[in-house]
């Protein structure tokens, strides 16, 4: 499980059940992007446009906790 934070939240990729669907990098590629390392860049968009791509994940690989 790898980790993505910053002062807003925290994005969580489970590689080992990623379907590779590719709808975080198509949905957000500000955020989303395999070509760049780190791959997932939380600071990269708005806290909503975040969660709203995370739940878009269809294999759950994708997941993550807001931060207050």
């Amino acid at each position: 499980m790898q980790e993505y934070s910053n002062d807003k939240i925290t994005v969580r990729y489970d590689e080992k059940i990623c379907v590779h669907a590719g709808k975080c990098v198509r949905g957000l590629p500000q955020v989303f992007d395999v070509k760049k390392d780190p791959w997932i860049n939380v600071s990269g968009a708005e806290v909503a446009a975040i969660k709203q791509t995370v739940g878009q994940c269809p294999s759950g690989a994708l997941s993550y906790e807001e931060r207050k």
